[in-house]
């Protein structure tokens, strides 16, 4: 969008949100970037700039806007949209891979060369890997340094650099401020709270309906890892460098969120998959556009507008729980991930009580005896095979995955069949364009709005709500008394 220049103004001129995170101002008389709705008096035309993302900006010389704080935007919907190869080294970036693993990692995990990788990047984001993972590393130092008591040298491994001077030099290059400046003007009550909990705003797009995002997680948590108390839905993550516990909670204009981790370094990471979770980059405006057209939806999309995707912060823990409920009911799925839990997860403590473990993973279910599963054995067999390709890299689900390949190779491992293929699609993977026509609850809705109900014809009318079928699933389901669609009290 930012080669767009009319488009681009409008939307500065009109303080517009929806375009936050879609491109950037830069000014060239001021030396500073901002997201499209600044509060501050718009720029003439002539001095705009516009660039695809924040590193983009920082590495042309501009910094970040005081007022504004562009670099707390929400994400491009692009990412969760497009399968591409910009797209997928975009969601692994702010996966943290690029810290972890160096730019050489991110092309063996795409199966591009490194050379290729940043030439198509700079290309459509005018940065490069080391660029972008810069310009992450940067926001995630400003939170910590405004939202925690850490040392400012704790802050700086914390958030990924390689040593102190190239975090104040950062700091000071990209908000033309001091780490110690920035922890001075931060509010006062930004370092209050619980030791060691770090507390944030994730910002979204709006509309955003919550009730049946966090009504579905709530109502299908399992025991142990998930909970819902105080209207917060909490769960334990597993990261790379630990685990923590993290507490999301519906918020006007915001979702509060606070955050224990066993090793600050995972902030970023953490920050990531909680988005994820609760597809907080979706461009609501956009899908609800689409779906209103149909007069089938119209009704359902105008009622609640806003509907997301509920995800995972875990793409093997959400295939295994997907094998765990085909065929069953929500509270029998629940029952038998819970035993999964008691018996292989990894204890963990909560301060709060409530949860106790993480979720196992693959490699911890590789030992599973079958006969110990209160499940057909036909169901055993599907479980025992999933977790095996999993454990063994045969089979991998993650930000990267290619959605259509990941797709086949589900439905070719025993057990697997489109419900079940699509679920993950559309929950772990992130695939917009999922639909699950099998599924019960989308045909029973489809037949009280007048919909075909087969499955083949219901799949042929919903050609029209493409790229954004998933979203219609939500709005179908949401026609239903199920728990799933109730925000709980």
């Amino acid at each position: 969008m930012h080669t767009d220049t009319e488009r681009c103004v409008r939307a500065v001129q009109s303080k517009d949100a929806r375009f936050d995170g879609w491109f950037y101002t830069a000014v060239r008389t001021t030396g500073i970037y901002c997201r499209p709705s600044c509060p501050a008096v718009p720029p003439k035309p002539e001095h705009m700039v516009f660039h695809p993302s924040a590193a983009a900006c920082q590495q042309d010389g501009y910094r970040a806007c005081k007022r504004c704080r562009p670099d707390t935007s929400p994400g491009s919907p692009q990412w969760n949209v497009r399968a591409d190869l910009v797209a997928r080294a975009m969601r692994l970036i702010a996966d943290g891979v690029v810290d972890r693993e160096g730019v050489t990692g991110l092309a063996a995990r795409l199966g591009y060369s490194t050379r290729q990788i940043e030439r198509q990047l700079l290309a459509e984001l005018g940065a490069g890997p080391l660029a972008l993972a810069r310009a992450q590393r940067a926001q995630t130092a400003r939170l910590l340094v405004e939202t925690t008591d850490l040392p400012m040298a704790d802050v700086a491994f914390a958030a990924g650099f390689s040593s102190v001077r190239t975090f104040n030099d950062t700091v000071r290059e990209v908000f033309a401020l001091s780490p110690s400046d920035l922890r001075t003007r931060a509010p006062k009550h930004a370092t209050a709270g619980t030791p060691g909990v770090i507390t944030l705003r994730l910002p979204f797009r709006a509309p955003l309906h919550p009730d049946n995002l966090f009504g579905h997680l709530a109502a299908t948590a399992v025991p142990g890892v998930e909970e819902w108390r105080d209207g917060a839905y909490r769960r334990t993550l597993r990261l790379p460098y630990g685990h923590g516990i993290v507490a999301l909670s519906p918020r006007p204009g915001h979702i509060a969120c606070r955050l224990a981790l066993s090793d600050p370094r995972d902030l970023t990471v953490a920050i990531s998959r909680c988005r994820r979770l609760l597809d907080l980059d979706a461009d609501p405006v956009a899908v609800d556009e689409q779906l209103r057209a149909d007069p089938a939806l119209t009704p359902l999309v105008d009622k609640a507008p806003g509907r997301r995707v509920p995800r995972t912060v875990d793409e093997a823990e959400f295939a295994v729980r997907a094998v765990l409920g085909q065929q069953v009911s929500t509270a029998a799925a629940r029952t038998h991930a819970a035993r999964l839990v008691t018996a292989h997860g990894t204890p963990v403590d909560d301060p709060e009580g409530g949860l106790t473990h993480l979720f196992p993973a693959p490699e911890e279910l590789a030992a599973l005896d079958p006969d110990a599963l209160a499940m057909p054995r036909t169901r055993r067999t599907t479980l025992t095979t999933l977790v095996r390709r999993l454990a063994d890299g045969d089979l991998r689900l993650g930000a990267d995955s290619d959605w259509t390949e990941t797709r086949a190779a589900l439905l070719a491992l025993p057990g697997f069949g489109p419900w079940t293929a699509d679920v993950i699609a559309m929950r772990a993977l992130g695939d917009p364009d999922a639909f699950l026509p099998t599924d019960l609850g989308v045909r029973r809705a489809a037949r009280a709005l007048g919909l075909p109900s087969t499955p083949s014809a219901l799949t042929t009318r919903a050609a029209a709500w493409r790229p954004w079928r998933a979203y219609a699933v939500q709005y179908l389901w949401a026609t239903d008394s199920h728990p799933i669609n109730v925000l709980p009290s």
